[in-house]
């Protein structure tokens, strides 16, 4: 489950959002891969620019760099972080959202009330009248 959370909102909310870390770019520049390569490498799902295809291991090579460093604002990613996309999606799908989840938890409920009944319903057998051979 956990797994699903990073991949969406590490690799999916960026591409469909257009924005990049949660609060901005900056929120990238804690990540040690792209500290140990002197942050000449971005994450490719940020990028604002259409050329970038994603490599293998995520991250983008920057065209460039200064002296061999460099900084996130260097990147060509978006600037917006995606905590306000996801606050907009959400407020836009919110009717969705609790729909769905009033539609599970009905199921569930529904699920529930059968099998109390149907537990209540069984009854032991008495087989004291059934006749010895």
């Amino acid at each position: 489950m956990l797994v699903l959370v990073w991949v969406f909102s590490c690799l999916y909310l960026p591409s469909q959002i257009a924005c990049c870390g949660w609060t901005g770019a900056k929120d990238w520049e804690n990540n040690e891969i792209l500290i140990n390569r002197s942050m000449t490498e971005y994450p490719c799902s940020c990028s604002n620019s259409s050329k970038d295809l994603e490599a293998d291991s995520g991250f983008c090579n920057l065209d460039d760099p200064v002296n061999g460093t460099a900084t996130y604002a260097d990147w060509p990613v978006h600037e917006q972080g995606c905590m306000a996309g996801v606050e907009k999606w959400l407020k836009d799908n919110l009717g969705i959202v609790l729909g769905v989840c009033t539609g599970v938890a009905v199921i569930e409920l529904l699920g529930m009330i059968l099998s109390i009944s149907l537990c209540k319903n069984i009854h032991s057998e008495d087989y004291t009248k059934v006749p010895k051979s």
